[in-house]
């Protein structure tokens, strides 16, 4: 067996074993989960091919292998590109002193915050209280499965954290990350002020992204750390999610 096979064939078999880990961990409704199963068996594919053509020599036409090995290493650059963006949001330090700070919405189980957004408040509560003339503005609405807005659900995890309900502004209406940024616009004036995003730290570079598309323009991110399982996943998810926006330019 080649080196080529070899390593198609463990992968394939490692973003297989991942897929069923992911179930384990955080249930079959996890976004995007489906293209760790595409991944593995894409891979597990490539590693029978080129085993066919190591065996079949001059079977399939050298302009195909070109060809193919050329947009299979245009794709490999494409993705350690914006992996490398989104890792470089991950490692952002904090700016203190900001006027505002957004804290973007996750999902709620019925009233309570999942473990995703439950980091988002611990962090935005730690900057709260390092930076006590801050407001910070709570943003999500009322998705599905969810008995409360996510910004009502923020504003009770903080209080109870301590924090004065008269630094916390709700924005309970939007569905996305970009309706997020456009209906805080609403509730201050940020051509005027220095704003902070707190998310998830995989998320803070389309974020941020995102925010300077909308007009923010002294907009500074604050990562809040994610489930080191999840990890791989959320970088993968993140950097389908950018490819997307700048294909359809929204980015």
């Amino acid at each position: 067996m080649g080196i080529a096979e070899a390593v198609c064939l463990i992968l394939g078999v490692l973003c297989l074993l991942y897929y069923l880990a992911i179930l384990l961990y955080s249930g079959i409704t996890t976004d995007f989960a489906w293209i760790w199963v595409a991944a593995g068996i894409f891979l597990l594919g490539m590693g029978h091919f080129l085993k066919y053509v190591r065996c079949h020599p001059g079977a399939v036409p050298v302009w195909v292998l070109w060809g193919g090995s050329v947009i299979l290493l245009i794709g490999i650059l494409v993705f350690l590109y914006l992996t490398g963006c989104v890792v470089s949001g991950m490692s952002r330090k904090a700016e203190p002193g900001l006027d505002y700070v957004i804290v973007l919405g996750a999902q709620v189980r019925g009233e309570r915050p999942s473990r995703a957004l439950r980091k988002r408040l611990d962090r935005a509560a730690e900057y709260a209280r390092e930076n006590p003339d801050t407001v910070l503005i709570l943003s999500g609405g009322k998705g599905s499965g969810e008995d409360i807005s996510e910004a009502e659900c923020m504003y009770r995890y903080l209080t109870e954290q301590g924090i004065d309900p008269k630094r916390l502004k709700r924005e309970d209406r939007s569905t996305s990350t970009k309706e997020n940024l456009e209906f805080c616009r609403e509730l201050y004036h940020p051509e005027n002020c220095r704003t902070g995003l707190v998310s998830n730290n995989f998320h803070i570079y389309r974020a941020l992204a995102l925010a300077r598309k909308s007009g923010y323009t002294q907009i500074y991110g604050i990562p809040a750390s994610s489930d080191i399982g999840m990890q791989p996943h959320n970088v993968v998810r993140e950097v389908f999610a950018l490819a997307v926006l700048k294909i359809t330019g929204k980015l």
